[in-house]
């Protein structure tokens, strides 16, 4: 396959089938990156493609025009080609096809409205829908199992009174055997059914778009077989078939791998080919690419479903190998109208088999290794792994996930089987279980730019949606985001007032040009927000808000707002939000929880007494305030007089509590962490601040003048460090430890930061969290994120990615009932 520089270095690669040449042809939904080499071959054969997507994506390299729209919404999409049509003339349209399950019935439509060839939408429909099929074979004495559509407990109670057992229960819409479950008696068929009705969403399995229903029928025994066929003007120019590896022995029938050819008898593979050109002709499938799933059994063959597209994985690979058969081109040819010339083929050019890597149980992909020696094997086919070091690996029940898959030949099928296990034997991985345990020597840093991981149990429900992230992460920019900030005058000379303004704006800006509508709701006005909000057809809101009626007090208010307006949002909720801008509580529960951090004590009055025991010098700060407000050089003192003084300051003239706690000298690191409780937490590079170089008399604290004083941020005598450099790997690790737990005992979901201080023996002590801190373009986090290998963009995006996974399939408010661990 060429490679994108290639591709943008040369522009269109000759292929080898001149008369689609120069052609234009609609493409329906580009899919996932692991589809590349789909869109590759199409660009070798010197196809202009117009790609109809949700937005532009991976693919932006490979395409000639973008047809922007959401393909799960089918009157909104024709109407986007038929204005394309319309609005470039100059640009013929001579075909579409899509190779993605999700836009079967979309792509039959196009062709059925623009006069293209291939399969129409009444032809789609009863094919793509599993029950509509058993139906019209039933109708056309084509062996079928029996079967009904379970939508009441009362059709579970029919099959469990009139069916054979084992009983299959699987969505009329799915697709890649999600939700496909084996039932072995009547007692289990209700429980699984409950459950798979349960879970059923378009989050967990895109294909289901097209619908919901649920099938329930007759276990059918026998040897399963893939039958790919190429077929143009109601004549099959070529088919194989090849077999499934135990794919029925596993109660949700995953596939384990095929071999083709097949290895079953002449007689057997012959009547399945008969079978199937039955069904197709009955269905009335003239043009396009099948994959046909099929079983042979006692009683003949049966079949299983038709997948109106180019089958999935290593299906291209194996054909193309064995086969000499290259069946994207061959798509291509057929919906542009080019006649399609095929040599009948006897014998193979070789025996494949492509095989699946699947995981024991769901968990965290903790090893993986490839030998070098696996690409110099004259066996050695393909090999794709969709899978890194620290993704989440979901199995059923908890979801479909595979690692990815190997293609592998020979000069018969025993030979092929030989080899497959030799070349298994070269690839190694792992794939931990999820665990429930603190985040104490969980950690592990190639470097201290390395994002570290902490791998926590998932629930049910969780892991699912963990699943689908690149799913939700494809079509979150559908969204229209809310941005809840703070407005001010531009000629406002404050700097924390301009901060909190332009965070907001910037987030608008970032978000606009990646296709997001945005909503900009500015909490200064409060009155207007609120009906805003409820007439709003505002999505998820980005909560970068810190204050109303001008007060950081009322920070936690905003989320609660939402809350009870039932709007979705960005980082913590109120309970978390309200609780650390109360410093003295926060030290209370991390004291509980044994976090260190300096000795310390508080007054609200004057009068109350302080601890003797606390060494000097002490630092006083106000306990409810943040961008370090009230924060100055004199906070830090030596002795009870200056204390006084300053816990006066506090309490009098700022009207807040005060906070004493021992000063310690040393470095300063913050601890940036995205992520939620029980899910994908992840360290950010860590920064280092010190304080070296601060003038004489200076104590070696960040000041409200040293942030946001008249004299640059550089010129104050702090150097900050990204990432962290010269750092004993130990005690980077046990600075994130300690972080992790904190941000968990104080339930902080999406984002934060944690202070930590360092002493000069090394000893950490945690100074604070802050569960919404500026996430402004150069602030800590996106520059850490940025580290990470996440620009600004993909930062903001990720926040957004990982609030939509604490929202599916729940109320808005449902992570207030997390509580504190």
């Amino acid at each position: 396959m060429p490679s994108d520089n290639q591709i943008k270095n040369n522009g269109k690669l000759r292929g080898s089938n001149k008369c689609l040449e120069g052609k234009t042809i609609l493409l329906v939904n580009t899919g996932s990156p692991k589809k590349k080499f789909i869109i590759q071959r199409l660009k070798k054969l010197d196809l202009n493609l117009v790609i109809l997507n949700k937005n532009k994506n991976w693919a932006q390299i490979y395409a000639d025009h973008w047809i922007i729209a959401d393909t799960y919404n089918h009157t909104e999409s024709i109407q986007a080609v038929r204005n394309f049509i319309k609005e470039n003339p100059q640009i013929k349209i001579e075909g579409a096809l899509t190779f993605w399950e999700d836009d079967v019935l979309l792509t039959s439509k196009i062709i059925d409205r623009f006069n293209f060839i291939g399969i129409p939408l009444s032809v789609a429909k009863k094919a793509r829908n599993k029950y509509s099929f058993r139906d019209f074979c039933k109708a056309n004495s084509i062996n079928a199992p029996r079967h009904i559509l379970a939508r009441t407990a009362a059709d579970i109670k029919f099959a469990c009174d009139n069916f054979n057992f084992p009983a299959v229960v699987k969505p009329v819409y799915g697709s890649s055997s999600a939700g496909v479950t084996k039932v072995m008696d009547k007692e289990s068929l209700s429980r699984v059914y409950t459950q798979i009705k349960n879970s059923l969403s378009t989050n967990v399995e895109s294909a289901l778009t097209d619908g919901m229903d649920i099938l329930v029928e007759e276990f059918i025994d026998g040897d399963e077989v893939d039958i790919d066929l190429v077929l143009q003007n109601g004549k099959v120019k070529f088919y194989c078939i090849s077999d499934n590896y135990d794919k029925s022995k596993d109660e949700f029938f995953i596939d384990r791998g095929q071999a083709t050819p097949s290895s079953l008898p002449k007689k057997t593979q012959d009547e399945l080919f008969a079978m199937t050109e039955e069904v197709l002709e009955k269905l009335g499938i003239q043009n396009g690419i099948i994959h046909f799933e099929a079983k042979t059994t006692s009683k003949g063959p049966f079949p299983i479903e038709v997948n109106l597209r180019m089958g999935g994985d290593y299906v291209y690979s194996y054909i193309k190998g064995a086969w000499n058969i290259d069946l994207i081109d061959c798509a291509a040819t057929i919906a542009l109208g080019k006649y399609l010339n095929i040599k009948k083929i006897i014998e193979p050019k070789k025996y494949i088999i492509g095989w699946d890597f699947h995981a024991e149980n769901s968990g965290i992909l903790v090893e993986l290794s490839i030998d070098e020696e696996l690409y110099k094997k004259q066996y050695f086919e393909d090999l794709q792994i969709n899978k890194e070091i620290g993704d989440a690996v979901l199995v059923p029940p908890e979801g479909y996930d595979y690692l990815g898959w190997i293609t592998v030949s020979g000069d018969n099928i025993l030979d092929t089987q030989d080899n497959l296990k030799k070349a298994l034997e070269l690839i190694k991985y792992n794939v931990a279980r999820f665990h429930k345990a603190s985040s104490i020597g969980r950690t592990l840093r190639k470097s201290n730019s390395s994002v570290a991981m902490l791998n926590k149990s998932m629930l049910l429900g969780a892991a699912k949606i963990e699943k689908i992230r690149r799913l939700t992460s494809k079509n979150q920019r559908n969204l229209k985001v809310g941005i809840a900030c703070n407005i001010y005058d531009d000629s406002t000379g404050e700097k924390v007032e301009k901060e909190l303004m332009t965070v907001g704006k910037n987030i608008e800006a970032t978000l606009n040009s990646r296709g997001y509508r945005t909503e900009f709701l500015d909490f200064n006005n409060i009155d207007k927000v609120f009906n805003e909000l409820k007439r709003s057809d505002i999505d998820l809101v980005f909560n970068v808000c810190e204050r109303i009626n001008d007060s950081s007090l009322l920070e936690p208010h905003v989320a609660a707002l939402l809350d009870i307006l039932q709007v979705p949002y960005t980082g913590s909720n109120p309970f978390t939000l309200g609780l650390c801008i109360d410093k003295i509580r926060v030290k209370k529960l991390l004291a509980y929880h044994n976090i260190p951090t300096p000795d310390w004590d508080y007054a609200y009055t004057v009068d109350d007494k302080i601890r003797n025991d606390l060494e000097y010098p002490l630092i006083v700060k106000p306990a409810n305030t943040d961008n370090s407000i009230g924060i100055t050089n004199e906070s830090v003192v030596v002795d009870e007089p200056g204390l006084k003084k300053q816990i006066k300051k506090i309490i009098i003239d700022l009207n807040s509590p005060a906070l004493i706690e021992e000063y310690i000298e040393g470095d300063e690191y913050d601890v940036p962490i995205l992520g939620s409780d029980e899910n994908d937490l992840r360290v950010m590079p860590l920064v280092r601040s010190i304080f070296d170089r601060m003038p004489k008399g200076k104590w070696h604290i960040f000041s409200y003048d040293s942030k946001y004083g008249e004299k640059d941020f550089k010129n104050s005598g702090i150097t900050q460090q990204y990432p962290a450099k010269g750092v004993n790997k130990k005690l980077i690790s046990l600075i994130t430890e300690i972080s992790l737990d904190t941000y968990n005992i104080l339930d902080c979901h999406d984002y934060g930061r944690i202070e930590v201080r360092v002493d000069e023996n090394d000893n950490p002590y945690v100074l604070e969290l802050n569960p919404n801190p500026s996430i402004n373009i150069g602030n800590c986090l996106p520059k850490a994120a940025e580290l990470a290998g996440m620009d600004y963009g993909d930062f903001i995006e990720e926040i957004i990615r990982m609030s939509i996974k604490r929202y599916k399939n729940r109320p808005p408010y449902y992570h207030l009932q997390g509580g504190i661990i």
